[in-house]
């Protein structure tokens, strides 16, 4: 049953082939047996999944069931869920029970699906190695000595290791799709505002967007009709009609114009990536696609105006971590200063306390304009460019990161190394598009992801475009040896 999809599930539990408390209980063995050595999560929430297949398993025998009915998914540790831990990796948080669920956990409790519990993720979505978690490092299921990428890396090593077929994911910067590229998975980081934020904690307000972490992209489309449209309580959401994501999977894709930016075929792509990526561009003009070389000429900015913008909003938005108001709270304080001070050089770790000490210094009187403002303007030339380059093509395409999963403490040393993982990431994210990663091929036996970047709020034909080439190709379906 650990090896079925989330389509496959749904109409597997229609049919009676297996109850959904015979496929939670399953899947929660699987967990105990397994996430040792995977450590993907921080919370498993036995008696609630167990209760929660129970009704299912009723409204199914009662004639009320619908897809969701019963199927077990499991959410970052980003999203605040009713009297369960939400603790977002950090020790700040890691006694923090939520007293409400975020849009999206109500959401999937509303359809009936089933949660195994709370996902592991670097603290405060702060990474791309999943190595900075209070709670320790995730490991990559394709190789345990390697990351499986940051900051969704529990989510992506979960489904990876078929521990649950789905998950929730948040991505500010590429930490849905780059951990879905280590892990041979998809992932799929929708248009911002397509997904309510509303009890996601908030890293960087402006880029933050919730997501999806599925072993296919028909799955990704059955989570995005749940998922999806518009919350009075989030003032970030967009008012738009939702479509039934999955009613265009099978669109035939002949005519398609891809752009391939030539800023992503870097000299740092090494030629093993490079030919990844291209064999998967062969796959679509097989399937009558066109190709088209484009250019994004303000991409070397991304990283710097990205690493300007993103600390300075958390500096904002992690000021309420203060020991008094959300958050650990140190022992025996001698006074207030003394209070503040311990309570957050305790509860935060190295790379938290690094992006907050650069954004409270790019916000500060004397360097805004400088810096912050600058890294605005920044942002708008960036998303022009993909404006621009969306008058001539439909999709763009091309690598998700530069190299296959890192060793484990290869990078930990050097931010700036770390932070380029993300290099061909993180513009989307400035502009607010949406982007997929699709499993594409592999170097010395680790996944490599194709990129699929789409025009605002064509979510649709991402996943489209992302299930013909799976259906083309079997990436999707390979497995690491030991799970």
């Amino acid at each position: 049953m650990h090896n079925k999809t989330i389509a496959e599930i749904s109409r597997d539990l229609a049919s009676g082939e297996y109850s959904s408390t015979e496929l939670t209980t399953d899947l929660l063995n699987r967990v105990k047996q397994l996430d040792g050595d995977i450590n993907s999560f921080i919370t498993v929430t036995d008696e609630q999944a167990l209760a929660q297949a129970k009704a299912a398993d009723e409204r199914r025998a009662a004639g009320n069931a619908d897809a969701w009915t019963g199927v077990p998914i499991a959410h970052k540790d980003i999203f605040c869920t009713n009297g369960v831990l939400t603790t977002c990796g950090s020790k700040m948080l890691s006694n923090f029970e939520a007293p409400y669920d975020a849009t999206v956990v109500s959401k999937f409790n509303d359809a009936g699906a089933v949660s195994l519990g709370k996902l592991n993720m670097d603290e405060f979505a702060m990474g791309s190695s999943n190595e900075s978690s209070f709670f320790g490092p995730v490991a990559n299921p394709w190789d345990k000595e390697r990351v499986p990428g940051g900051s969704s890396g529990g989510s992506a090593a979960a489904v990876a290791a078929r521990l649950v077929p789905g998950a929730t994911a948040t991505d500010t910067g590429g930490s849905i799709r780059q951990p879905a590229a280590l892990c041979g998975v998809t992932g799929l980081k929708p248009t911002y505002g397509r997904i309510s934020r509303w009890g996601m904690i908030a890293y960087a307000s402006s880029l933050d967007q919730a997501g999806t972490i599925t072993r296919t992209a028909e799955d990704a489309a059955l989570m995005m009709n749940v998922m999806a449209g518009f919350d009075p309580k989030d003032s970030t959401s967009v008012d738009r009609e939702v479509p039934d994501y999955t009613s265009s999977l099978d669109n035939s894709i002949e005519g398609m114009t891809i752009g391939l930016p030539k800023e992503y075929f870097r000299d740092d792509l090494s030629a093993d990536m490079q030919q990844q990526v291209r064999n998967a561009i062969a796959e679509y003009e097989k399937m009558g696609a066109k190709v088209k070389e484009i250019s994004l000429p303000n991409t070397h900015l991304a990283i710097p105006a990205y690493y300007v913008i993103a600390p300075s909003e958390c500096s904002a938005n992690l000021s309420r971590m203060d020991g008094v108001r959300f958050g650990y709270r140190c022992e025996d304080p001698k006074d207030v200063e003394d209070l503040y001070c311990r309570s957050r050089g305790e509860g935060f770790g190295n790379e938290v306390k690094r992006r907050i000490m650069i954004g409270s210094y790019a916000l500060s009187a004397g360097f805004y304009d400088a810096y912050y403002k600058k890294a605005q303007q920044v942002r708008r030339l960036i998303r022009n460019d993909f404006t621009n380059a969306f008058n001539d093509v439909d999709v763009i395409m091309g690598p998700v990161t530069p190299t296959p999963a890192f060793k484990r403490g290869e990078k930990t040393s050097d931010p700036v190394e770390m932070y380029l993982e993300d290099i061909f990431t993180i513009a989307l994210n400035l502009a607010g598009l949406p982007g997929m990663s699709v499993p594409c091929g592999q170097v010395n036996n680790l996944p490599v992801g194709l990129q699929l970047i789409g025009n605002f709020f064509d979510e649709g034909r991402l996943l489209n475009a992302a299930h013909k080439f799976q259906q083309a190709t079997d990436w999707h379906l390979k497995t690491p040896a030991d799970i």
